[in-house]
């Protein structure tokens, strides 16, 4: 590994997105991860390439919420009471975050990001000779409450305001749009111009393999810690030996924080625990991505069946799953649809990489000039993976990113 050379940690859909624009920039890229890509925490989302996905998590009204969900380990969000001391520093943070100035200015700054999110996947996509598996068919959000629908108004109008197309639907035309659905909602939100996967874990590899095909290097090895020098990390220490550093990227979502610490650069990072379910047979076939609001969950058609997705758990990177949360799922399943089977249902637990103001980390190091970061991008790592891909590769080559990057900064909370 040496000069002109960038090693990327990190082998899921923004690791490998990372990669590719890269390596269309002219620099040779070796990519290390110990599970092969695509296999982990890419594989297992809702599949959603949404846009119009601007508003953070602390103005959605979720801080609200969570004394309720607390009392409930299957609820929307659930936290282990073991883990609550050490989780508690970022759940202070995300509180203060929700304040109505910062979530004004964190939307901002997801919208600039998530402006051209459908193109950049497309992009890649037919680089690595798999449009196919990008679709444009919109998103559906849905309401079974007059109450939930009143308190997301400024999120839609959040949307609006940046030009994102909202429809506000009744429970006819909801019918229309979806006659899966039970008819138990009394709002939803339509919005067309957004897109999706039919596999995510299919378009992370067919990414990978395109990496491959234009020279990229992958290391199956697990990674330990690095050694530094006077002008930053030198080498790098993995269960398969140690190798040498030029130019580094952390894109190990999750994980992220643990290595960036070692650099001396730590960062809040929790993980949002997630399930799936994916149905092999349901019966029939959603049209989009659907979301329902008071559950906290998705449903995709895919490849593979119709995928429920979604909940989220805080209980670190280490404690066993907590099954009980997928099979809340199919309950959910058999409420929300008029007639769906269940049967043979294959479960999933994968962990999201959480900031407190849920917006991901692009930056250089403000400590290492060769060392930069690519992580934290929450529910919306395949939404913000390609178009972060670009970024990074900007900032390597050292030329004018084509949005404010300052917003995700590595030392913002610092």
């Amino acid at each position: 590994m040496t000069e002109g050379h960038v090693t990327i940690i990190g082998a899921g859909i923004v690791g490998v997105s990372c990669a590719l624009h890269l390596l269309k920039d002219g620099w040779r890229v070796s990519l290390i991860d110990e599970h092969p890509a695509g296999t982990q925490t890419s594989y297992g989302n809702a599949g959603a390439i949404s846009p119009q996905s601007i508003n953070p998590m602390s103005g959605s009204g979720i801080i609200k919420q969570i004394p309720k969900w607390l009392l409930d380990p299957l609820g929307p969000l659930a936290i282990r009471w073991s883990y609550l001391p050490k989780a508690m520093p970022w759940f202070m943070q995300f509180i203060r975050d929700g304040a109505a100035t910062r979530v004004a200015s964190q939307s901002e700054a997801l919208a600039a990001l998530h402006r051209n999110v459908i193109e950049g996947h497309e992009e890649l996509a037919e680089l690595a000779n798999v449009k196919h598996l990008i679709k444009r068919q919109g998103w559906l959000s849905l309401y079974e409450t007059d109450a939930a629908f009143k308190a997301d108004a400024a999120a839609r109008a959040r949307m609006q305001s940046h030009g994102h197309e909202i429809h506000e639907l009744n429970p006819d035309e909801i019918s229309q749009l979806e006659p899966g659905l039970a008819p138990i909602f009394k709002h939803a939100t339509w919005a067309p111009n957004s897109g999706h996967t039919v596999n995510p874990g299919a378009l992370t590899e067919a990414y990978a393999k395109q990496a491959s095909r234009m020279g990229c290097e992958f290391v199956n090895c697990k990674v330990l810690g690095f050694e530094i020098g006077p002008e930053g990390p030198t080498k790098i220490r993995t269960s398969a030996g140690e190798f040498k550093l030029d130019r580094l990227v952390i894109a190990a979502g999750a994980w992220s924080s643990q290595l960036s610490k070692q650099l001396g650069e730590p960062f809040p990072l929790e993980s949002e625990r997630g399930y799936h379910m994916m149905l092999p047979s349901p019966g029939f076939t959603t049209r989009r991505p659907v979301s329902f609001n008071e559950r906290k969950f998705m449903t995709t058609t895919m490849e593979e069946g119709l995928r429920l997705a979604g909940t989220v758990e805080f209980a670190g990177l280490e404690a066993p799953p907590n099954w009980g949360r997928a099979i809340k799922l199919l309950e959910h399943a058999k409420t929300v649809f008029r007639d769906v089977d269940v049967s043979d249902a294959k479960r999933w637990m994968g962990q999201r990489p959480a900031t407190p103001d849920s917006l991901p980390v692009i930056s250089s190091s403000k400590v290492h000039e060769k060392v930069f970061y690519a992580f934290g991008h929450g529910h919306l790592g395949l939404t913000g993976s390609a178009v972060t891909g670009a970024h990074i590769a900007s900032l390597v080559s050292r030329r004018n990113a084509t949005i404010d990057l300052q917003p995700f900064r590595i030392d913002r909370y610092r």
